[in-house]
């Protein structure tokens, strides 16, 4: 499944009058992984939550193609808004998963937006459900832990459930919110290699907020630069000069 989305004037203010994100505009085609850089407090998180609406937008357009149709995310509202959330993977910094579950139900919670509110109480999954749960966790490295409770993991194994939950939803797209912070470097590594693999062998766009800008050099196909709620640069790795990074994050001595 390909999925387009297209960013038009997008707005997003907390407060009247200060905006966090000032008319941001950006495409992201087919399939690839973008890697969103940029200092603490410039809107990274909140262009990744506007585009689940986990954030309500304050103006402009999300643009999300989906099988069949194409939504503005930004306008959506209640059944309409769950259907489409559901072809968006998402990917948090802090995993956000029900600890007390197995690594298998924490999983198998990615397709509780395609079941009615009845089968989803009951948590009665399709047999093909569980069989690409399984699948799943074989591809994220998992398969051995499907029966252990997702709080006995280390943090990298955490990361791999949530990925595994999002990918079980067959999304559009794939967002990910800071997803290797809380982790060391050979896991972050792991992490944005699975991403990036699972999105090109998916046929589906992957944007990751990282704060990591060698890693995002390493593995992305592009790299947006934020500051100040607006986009500074917007083009691949070796693009990316120390200039940009100069006015990306205002100044260069923590490159040294």
């Amino acid at each position: 499944m390909s999925g387009a989305l297209h960013i038009e004037r997008l707005v997003k203010e907390y407060k009247p009058g200060a905006p966090v994100l000032k008319s941001i505009d950006l495409a992201i085609e087919g399939t690839g992984l973008t890697s969103i850089i940029g200092p603490s407090g410039t809107g990274k998180s909140t262009l990744i939550r506007c585009i689940n609406r986990l954030v309500a937008p304050t103006s402009g357009r999300i643009l999300l193609d989906l099988p069949g149709e194409r939504v503005n995310m930004a306008q959506l509202q209640g059944r309409a808004l769950r259907r489409a959330r559901r072809h968006i993977g998402m990917v948090f910094q802090e995993y956000n998963l029900v600890e007390r579950l197995s690594v298998m139900e924490n999983v198998l919670t990615g397709r509780l937006g395609y079941l009615s509110a009845w089968r989803a109480w009951r948590r009665q999954f399709d047999p093909e459900d569980v069989e690409r749960a399984y699948a799943l966790l074989d591809t994220v490295g998992l398969a051995a832990f499907a029966g252990q409770r997702a709080d006995a993991l280390s943090g990298g194994q955490r990361q791999r459930v949530g990925i595994a939950r999002a990918l079980m939803q067959q999304p559009a797209v794939l967002l990910a919110d800071e997803p290797t912070s809380s982790l060391d470097p050979k896991t972050s590594v792991e992490i944005i290699q699975l991403l990036r693999e699972q999105g090109v062998q998916r046929g589906i766009p992957v944007m990751v907020n990282i704060h990591d800008v060698e890693l995002a050099r390493r593995y992305s196909d592009r790299i947006v630069g934020m500051t100040g709620g607006h986009v500074v640069y917007d083009g691949p790795p070796d693009g990316l000069t120390d200039e940009h990074l100069h006015t990306i994050y205002g100044g260069t001595a923590w490159l040294e």
